[in-house]
């Protein structure tokens, strides 16, 4: 089949969080044979950002990381028929234009022949409705929700008849552990500041946490404020700006454990939503402890990582993980196992084939229960 996938970066994931798993995505749907094709707009904020922060060398990597990828960079010029043509299945993603997205949905709505779906992995649906209920999802066959929490919201509100919980995962092509790395930190994190929206959050898990124990600790990421900044710097935190992507499992190996700290709308309102982050880590056979989080639909199997639930557990795990080396291994094995049984991007192209397939399927053909039982 031919997959034409309408991204707002790939080649990017400054400040663009959905790039690993969309990457691997599109790998895995290579790997078994069918034709990927991604648009991704020339004059993209996250493309713009990363050019700027000195990432021409890291997005040229990119490229050659997924050499059976067509790229495409598009400007106003965009031929929309001509991208579409041929096409089985086309995604787009919830970050591009509205504009966009409503000329897709036209052209599925008079006579494509392709399944179309649309993709969210933010949290605009409970912080941002507005935005959302902009979108003319009126000619998509379905939505593609990173959450069964906010597939549920777009039932709810009647921005779609059909939705389907497509959950993240880790591309482990990239992300696997790195034994032979010579662990030089004590404690490493890989996420941005963003909008302040789990500034409370970061204080009290992550910076306060370390000073307490005083270990060796690295911030990754971009758009700190010069207030967090110098909250990090007076921590005695290492901050070592933008990691691109696939960088990330090198970082992992350099450091003995990390932490998940989710956004406030994620663990507040969008429970069962873990950050990217979660996946990466386990996939790295780093050990991992969670700040507050509601893993409602129970992805991951009891002891694949700690959880606390106030700053001072956090400060007290983080210490049990330094002095306890069978703890490490216990969490390590049972994260990676994890991964491995149910969390690979090539379990999320599965699942997308099986989508596919039961929206070409019509439901006035499926067979009965007692025929499948039989």
């Amino acid at each position: 089949m031919k997959f034409v996938l309408f991204y707002h970066a790939f080649s990017s994931c400054w400040n663009n969080g959905n790039a690993h798993f969309t990457r691997g995505i599109a790998r895995e749907l290579a790997a078994a044979g069918h034709q990927v094709v991604v648009y991704e707009p020339a004059d993209g904020w996250s493309l713009g950002n990363a050019l700027q922060d000195g990432g021409h060398q890291a997005v040229a990597e990119v490229a050659a990381l997924f050499p059976d990828v067509d790229v495409h960079r598009y400007d106003a010029s965009l031929d929309l028929d001509r991208a579409l043509d041929g096409a089985d299945v086309v995604i787009v993603h919830e970050w591009n234009p509205p504009e966009l997205i409503a000329q897709v949905g036209r052209r599925r709505r008079h006579g494509g022949r392709f399944v179309l779906l649309f993709h969210d992995t933010h949290h605009r649906a409970v912080t941002a409705p507005e935005e959302m209920a902009r979108f003319d999802l009126s000619g998509f066959d379905g939505v593609l929700a990173f959450g069964e929490a906010l597939r549920q919201i777009y039932l709810r509100l009647g921005w779609a008849d059909r939705a389907f919980t497509w959950h993240e995962a880790a591309d482990t092509a990239l992300y696997r552990p790195q034994p032979e790395t010579a662990r030089r930190d004590d404690l490493v994190w890989i996420g941005n500041w963003g909008d302040g929206e789990r500034a409370a959050e970061l204080d009290e898990y992550l910076i306060r946490p370390v000073v307490a124990l005083q270990i060796r600790a690295a911030i990754h990421g971009v758009r700190y404020t010069p207030e967090a900044l110098r909250a990090i710097a007076s921590a005695g935190i290492d901050y070592r700006g933008w990691l691109p992507a696939h960088r990330a499992p090198a970082a992992f190996a350099t450091a003995h454990l990390t932490v998940h700290v989710p956004r406030g709308p994620y663990s507040r309102a969008l429970p069962g939503i873990p950050t990217i982050r979660v996946f990466e880590a386990l996939a790295c056979g780093i050990p991992l402890v969670s700040a507050p989080w509601d893993d409602a639909e129970g992805l991951f199997p009891e002891g694949s990582y700690l959880r606390v639930r106030t700053g001072a557990e956090m400060t007290a795990a983080l210490g049990a993980l330094r002095s306890d080396p069978a703890l490490v291994v216990s969490l390590t094995t049972i994260g990676l196992r994890s991964i491995a049984e149910r969390h690979s991007c090539r379990h999320r192209a599965a699942e997308l084939l099986g989508i596919v397939d039961g929206i070409h399927r019509p439901q006035s053909v499926a067979p009965r229960l007692e025929e499948v039982a039989s």
